[in-house]
């Protein structure tokens, strides 16, 4: 807090005056404090990652620039998030003139009443203390919004009781706006807000003064206003009126993680896990990978609007839902502890379909098939980082290290992985497999037991990936086997039966 006082000791304006506190604007206050968060090297915006090159210094510079700002990005990118840590740079707490709508500055009153009290009590009207957490007031802009909801309305009944006119201040029962004076006022989806409802925010940004009904009030509120929009919906829903944009001073725009490192991280703070399952669930650094690249797939797929975006509640929808479907195998096999597995991935499907909007030829697809394909191509994407290219193989003539792992398909094996087999089971069906370990830690040396067993399982899937072997469904699970005596062997119904299938088709 800029102004250190002893705020129990402080009952009245004239204790306030004689404790030498001087009072600042919000935006002054705000500039102030980030400039103290600044020089000592701290970080006001906890918890905000990938923007520290990025976003965050624009929104620094805007704040020392005592700007109000609107945060531009598709859904999914913290703006709301960011708005909401601006509360960090505020003043623990601040002063206002007791019982009063507009918590008025006693020193420099603006309402009606406020400055009533003061002409009648000087020095020994009553002062409270406001917490910076109740100077931040947020409103999802929809189209119901109305004047009356953001600025007010006149008060018949008021102005009746009270014998005045509706044009006295003093019938305004005020909206949100002016109940935020000395506060952040934050507009989520700007251009969801009607035009003629934007409109009205044009003198409060730069004149102070508000119109309800005709009638022209004069408060010179002082507010930082903080504005979100999605650029997809300057064209699908509404737009930001020019004039309204023009006013406001500094446009920042967010993006999505750009690495997979940093898309983890988000995740891994944001999921909300049980306890439960963060004791007795493992996951290895190559299934959160995995999650987080099924997101960075979706943002490059051809099914899939890319102005509407994958927000990065699909990663941490996922990653909790990955967890559960390994603790949901725990439980059936009434095991103490679980990893996840490499088929734990089909679980996160129901996080995918819901969350991603397609385009036309996504939606001939079907929501269900587009997703298993982001899973197929993350999968492969993910695959060449660990074990050498198949393609890149083929093109150099190189011998392959898969050609023992694969010749054991050829002969008629074949190795099913089902969804909820227990760890014994799960070991078992990998290790039946010649030369699947041995190709493993041939080619990954010094894998633990378990990293060990999820490797030989992303193998599997991999050469499946690149139609190296078959991989097709059954009713509890996958069977891997030869991908051309697959070809040969399979019927006309199960061909049909795999078409239709939304998880589990190679």
């Amino acid at each position: 807090m800029g102004n250190r006082l002893n705020i129990s000791e402080i009952k009245n304006f004239g204790q306030l005056r004689k404790s030498g506190y001087k009072p600042q604007s919000i935006k002054d206050e705000l500039r102030s404090n980030l400039i103290r968060f600044l020089q000592q090297g701290t970080n006001p915006f906890e918890g905000i990652i990938g923007y520290d090159e990025t976003v965050i210094p624009d929104l620094q510079t805007a704040i020392l620039s005592r700007h109000d700002i609107i945060l531009l990005g598709l859904r999914g990118q913290a703006k709301t998030k960011i708005a909401r840590l601006m509360i960090n740079l505020l003043d623990e707490w601040i002063p206002a003139l007791y019982e009063t709508d507009l918590n008025d500055d006693p020193y420099n009153p603006i309402s009606f009443h406020a400055k009533e009290i003061i002409a009648t009590h000087g020095d020994e009207s009553i002062i409270k203390w406001i917490h910076r957490n109740e100077r931040y007031t947020e409103k999802l802009a929809t189209p119901d919004v109305s004047i009356a909801d953001l600025i007010g309305d006149i008060d018949p009944i008021k102005a009746a009781s009270l014998k005045l006119p509706y044009s006295d201040e003093r019938v305004i029962h005020f909206g949100l706006i002016p109940r935020s004076h000395r506060g952040i006022f934050v507009v989520n989806e700007l251009p969801d807000l009607q035009a003629r409802i934007q409109v009205a925010l044009f003198n409060i940004l730069q004149e102070n003064d508000i119109q309800i009904r005709g009638f022209k009030v004069r408060l010179p509120l002082d507010i930082q206003f903080v504005f979100t929009a999605n650029p997809e919906d300057y064209t699908n829903r509404g737009a930001i009126v020019t004039p309204l944009k023009d006013r406001i001073d500094s446009q920042i725009l967010t993006h999505y993680a750009k690495t997979i490192e940093h898309s983890k991280n988000i995740t891994e703070q944001e999921a909300n896990l049980a306890d439960e399952q963060k004791k007795n669930i493992s996951a290895s650094e190559i299934m959160k990978d995995l999650v987080e690249q099924v997101a960075f797939e979706a943002r490059e797929s051809e099914y899939i609007d890319e102005k509407s975006g994958v927000s990065a509640r699909l990663t941490i929808s996922a990653y909790e839902n990955l967890i559960s479907t390994a603790e949901r195998r725990r439980i059936i096999n009434k095991e103490s502890s679980a990893n996840l597995r490499i088929s734990d991935i089909f679980g996160i499907i129901p996080s995918i379909t819901g969350k991603v909007e397609l385009v036309y030829e996504g939606e001939q697809e079907g929501s269900s098939k587009v997703a298993q394909i982001l899973i197929g191509k993350a999968i492969r994407n993910l695959f060449i980082k660990y074990f050498p290219n198949p393609d890149t193989l083929k093109k150099s003539q190189s011998p392959s290290p898969y050609q023992q792992l694969i010749s054991w398909f050829k002969k008629g094996n074949h190795t099913d992985i089902l969804i909820n087999s227990s760890e014994k089971d799960y070991r078992n069906a990998l290790i039946k497999v010649e030369s699947l370990e041995e190709t493993v830690r041939k080619l990954l040396p010094d894998l633990n037991k378990n990293l060990l067993l999820i490797m030989m399982e992303f193998l599997l899937y991999g050469l499946s990936e690149f139609s190296l072997l078959s991989r097709s469904r059954l009713e509890r699970g996958l069977q891997f086997k030869d991908m051309l005596s697959s070809m040969f062997t399979l019927s006309q119904e199960e061909e049909q039966d795999d078409e239709d299938s939304s998880m589990f088709s190679g």
